[in-house]
C-alpha cells in the first residue's frame, strides 16, 4: 500500500508508532544516516579481528573524531554514522565491559558485548521522548583464542560476520571483502584487505584518512598508524 507524504507524516512524527504497513519511519531515518556515515569494517581473520574506518582530515582540525575505539584489551569497535551517538554508545559498552568484569571476574565475551549493544539499540526504538540511536556498531574482539564480528544497526538488528562493511561506502567496500576475504588469513593480508576494502568503498581516500585497529589471540588491541599503513603499500 503507497501512502501520500500526508498520510506519511502522521506517522513519521513518533518513533513508537507503526505505518499501516508496518514501519517506523524514524528507526528508517537512522538507518539514511549510517548510510551516509564514514565507511567503516571488519574483518575475523585466522588469530585476531582488524577494526577500520575512513575519517576526514581538514587542515585546521587539531583532532579528528574517532571512529574506532578500544572497549578493553580483548575487543573494539567501528561506529559509522553520527560521530556523537557513537561516542556515547561506546562509553555505554566500556561502563558494561568494567561491570561484567567485576560481577563474573573475567572479560565479557564478544557476543555479549555485542548482544548488549544491540538491546541498548532496540531499547531506543519502543520509547516515547527519545530518538534511535543514529549509528551502526561492528564489534570485534578475540575471547578464548575465537576471533569473532559482529554488527549491529540503529533498530537493534545483531549479526554475525567473517567480514562486514556499512556506511556511505559499505556496499562497494562489502563486495570486495566477498571477493577477497578467506578463511586462516594472516594479519597483514587482513590489514591489506581492510585497507583495500575503504579504498574500494570510498575512492579518493589515501591511508592518512584510515583509522585501524587489531586485536589479536594475546589480548593485545593495538592502533596501525597511517605511516604503518602508508609503507605496507609501498612495499607492496
Amino acid at each position: 500500500m503507497q501512502m501520500s507524504q500526508q498520510q506519511q507524516a502522521q506517522y513519521d512524527r513518533g518513533i513508537t508508532i507503526f505505518s499501516p504497513d508496518g514501519r517506523l519511519f524514524q528507526v528508517e531515518y537512522a538507518k539514511e544516516a549510517v548510510k551516509k556515515g564514514a565507511t567503516a569494517l571488519g574483518i575475523a581473520y585466522d588469530k585476531g579481528v582488524v577494526l577500520a574506518a575512513t575519517r576526514n582530515t581538514g587542515e585546521l582540525r587539531v583532532r579528528n573524531p574517532e571512529k574506532v575505539f578500544k572497549v578493553d584489551e580483548h575487543i573494539g569497535i567501528a561506529t559509522s554514522g553520527l560521530v556523537a551517538d557513537g561516542r556515547t554508545l561506546v562509553e555505554e559498552t566500556r561502563n558494561e565491559a568494567q561491570r561484567y568484569m567485576m560481577t563474573y571476574d573475567e572479560e565479557i565475551p564478544t557476543p555479549v558485548l555485542a548482544t548488549f549493544v544491540a538491546d541498548r539499540c532496540q531499547q531506543f526504538t519502543q520509547v516515547g521522548g527519545v530518538r534511535p540511536y543514529g549509528v551502526s556498531t561492528i564489534s570485534g574482539g578475540v575471547k578464548d583464542g575465537n576471533p569473532k564480528v559482529y554488527h549491529t544497526d540503529p533498530s537493534g538488528t545483531l549479526n554475525q560476520y567473517n567480514a562486514v562493511a556499512i556506511g556511505k561506502g559499505g556496499n562497494e567496500a562489502t563486495e570486495h571483502l566477498e571477493a577477497n576475504w578467506e578463511e586462516e588469513m594472516e594479519e597483514d593480508a587482513a590489514i591489506n584487505l581492510a585497507v583495500n576494502a575503504l579504498q574500494a568503498g570510498e575512492e579518493d581516500i589515501e591511508t592518512e584518512n584510515i583509522e585501524l585497529a587489531v586485536v589479536d589471540v594475546e589480548n593485545n588491541y593495538r592502533r596501525v598508524e597511517p605511516e604503518e599503513l602508508e609503507e605496507r603499500e609501498l612495499g607492496a
